[in-house]
């Protein structure tokens, strides 16, 4: 076993150093920028320049405001990238996954964006900012299920980055307020063992979905853009057992999304 395999298997994570390539991290967040500002631009009239953050994300608080349905559509689209499902298929990732114990590491759920901030919320919510929980609730795949975390922009405890209790992982599924994805934990826990990380952009978290953690407290007036990816491992016995389950349901609208759309002369127009 492996040095990194026995610090996962004891921790329930392992926090790798300038692991990613930059510029594909940047990659990733510039696509999601460049969608959003088309949104933007179409619903406020603004061309904020991408690279100027404070300007940029002031423009995404206001277009929040202004159309919040188109927003939250905008805000699904963006976890549909190239570059972000190119990440989540990279050998590197395959290869760290196979180091911490998943023999035949298979896609738990579709890579997943973050872009929390108190400014994006509504009355209230603090969707932005979760409660201590495990991620295998929502995915209920293999036992040996991980989670690959990391940040598009440095983070530390005063943006809200993740804060995990070590060893959390061997003390079994808790008890939670709900599966669902803002579902968190009933049982007491202390603060006090909560460790909090903190990265610079390159780095990742590994970590088990059975380890407990939580947001940190994002104080700023920014947005914690990040990235999740899932994995379980198909020669995990249990997940062989259960027949793969799949927790994740993905499904169509039954209704048209835009009524009366599209008309005859816009398909003509398009394919013209």
């Amino acid at each position: 076993m492996s040095t990194l395999q026995e610090q996962f298997n004891n921790d329930g994570y392992v926090l790798l150093r300038d692991f990613l390539d930059k510029d594909v991290v940047n990659n990733i967040y510039t696509d999601a920028r460049k969608i959003f500002a088309t949104q933007i631009k179409h619903v406020t009239g603004k061309t904020p320049d991408i690279d100027n953050r404070d300007e940029f994300e002031n423009a995404m608080f206001e277009f929040f405001e202004k159309d919040f349905n188109a927003f939250v559509n905008t805000g699904k689209t963006v976890q549909h990238t190239f570059s972000l499902h190119k990440l989540g298929l990279d050998p590197k990732i395959e290869d760290i996954l196979k180091q911490v114990g998943l023999s035949s590491p298979i896609i738990g759920a579709r890579a997943a964006m973050q872009f929390n901030s108190r400014f994006l919320s509504k009355d209230g919510s603090k969707h932005w900012k979760l409660d201590a929980h495990q991620d295998w609730r929502t995915g209920q795949g293999s036992l040996d299920s991980t989670v690959i975390w990391f940040p598009m922009v440095d983070a530390g405890a005063d943006i809200g980055a993740l804060q995990v209790i070590p060893g959390s992982h061997k003390i079994g599924l808790q008890e939670s307020t709900t599966s669902g994805y803002q579902g968190g934990i009933t049982s007491s826990l202390k603060e006090e063992d909560f460790v909090q990380t903190e990265f610079k952009v390159g780095d990742i978290l590994v970590f088990s979905a059975f380890l407990i953690h939580q947001s940190g407290n994002n104080i700023t007036n920014n947005i914690r853009w990040s990235v999740q990816l899932r994995y379980n491992n198909l020669d995990e016995p249990t997940f062989i057992e259960r027949g793969y389950p799949m927790a994740y349901i993905y499904k169509p609208e039954t209704e048209l999304v835009t009524p009366n759309f599209p008309s005859v002369e816009q398909l003509k127009e398009v394919f013209s």
